[in-house]
């Protein structure tokens, strides 16, 4: 099942559930307490059953009321969207894909540590992002003012809760090549600035996708309305996966709940094209959704 976050014309937030295509259960509705996916996440952890199974229950006992999901994606409701749930932590993996590697080679002063951490058996992973520098769908992400070659990293991300992965949504790790390219020492100014992530449009359970490893991946740039990128993969190419990611993550390492963590990308635009304000990137993942978001200078 996939799950939504809504902020309705009241200010209230609310939780809803894609049970049945294009219809969307309000789960708040049918339980005034259950306003986050955390709350749902911790109630199915206490009762041993999964969250899909305790959001059918709710939505079996009739008291959910009913949205459509193409009003809102439309902006014809009063509802709009906001990230699905609010990680505590974000985390990144790099260098997971061949491509990647190749690219952060040739834009690299210094690439053979690319190419090492690609065939290594520990996995390059860095922090990302605290929940005040993520934004949701159609909200704008940031592009560095001293960098002048910035860049979408749209990958797969898993969500962590008492430290297993319990589902999947898209993220974002915008990224300044200029500056990471310059000295792998400086990945973490590269990687962290205000608007740096952006997550959504929806949470899928694990239990939902029989393969997390087999999604196609796109993304586009849009500048003045034309197209100026466009890219396609599949998590099939990554080298890891999320599992062992997890793991090496959580090493001497514990992580909240609901933190999330970015498995890396192989579509990178090409060294001529750089963000620019009001651009616009979509990013699609096979069985999630489209995630879309604007650019502006931070």
């Amino acid at each position: 099942m996939k799950y939504y976050s809504l902020i309705g014309a009241d200010g209230d937030t609310r939780l809803v559930v894609e049970a049945q295509e294009g219809v969307l259960s309000d789960l708040t509705s049918a339980h005034h307490d259950l306003e986050v996916l955390e709350d749902l996440a911790l109630a199915a952890a206490l009762s041993g059953q999964s969250i899909d199974a305790l959001a059918q229950q709710m939505i079996e006992g009739g008291a959910a009321d009913e949205l459509s999901l193409a009003e809102i994606m439309s902006g014809e409701s009063d509802a709009v969207l906001d990230m699905p749930f609010e990680p505590p932590e974000v985390w990144a993996a790099g260098v997971t894909y061949k491509t990647s590697e190749m690219e952060r080679r040739r834009e690299s002063e210094t690439p053979d540590v690319y190419s090492m951490v690609y065939s290594a058996e520990r996995p390059e992973v860095f922090f990302k992002a605290t929940p005040e520098r993520c934004v949701g769908p159609n909200d704008s992400v940031g592009i560095r003012e001293d960098s002048n070659w910035n860049v979408p990293e749209p990958e797969l991300a898993f969500v962590l809760y008492g430290g297993e992965i319990i589902g999947y949504t898209i993220g974002n790790d915008m990224s300044s090549r200029q500056i990471e390219g310059e000295n792998p020492l400086y990945l973490p100014q590269a990687k962290v600035f205000n608007r740096c992530c952006a997550i959504g449009p929806c949470f899928v359970t694990a239990e939902s996708f029989d393969d997390p490893h087999s999604l196609a991946v796109s993304c586009t740039i849009t500048r003045d309305g034309e197209e100026v990128f466009s890219g396609n993969t599949n998590t099939s190419e990554m080298a890891r996966t999320c599992q062992e990611l997890a793991d090496w993550l959580q090493r001497h390492n514990d992580v909240p709940n609901m933190t999330t963590v970015l498995t890396g990308t192989p579509i990178v635009p090409p060294p001529d094209l750089s963000l620019q304000e009001g651009d616009s990137v979509t990013i699609t993942i096979e069985g999630i959704g489209t995630l879309v978001n604007d650019v502006i200078v931070v």
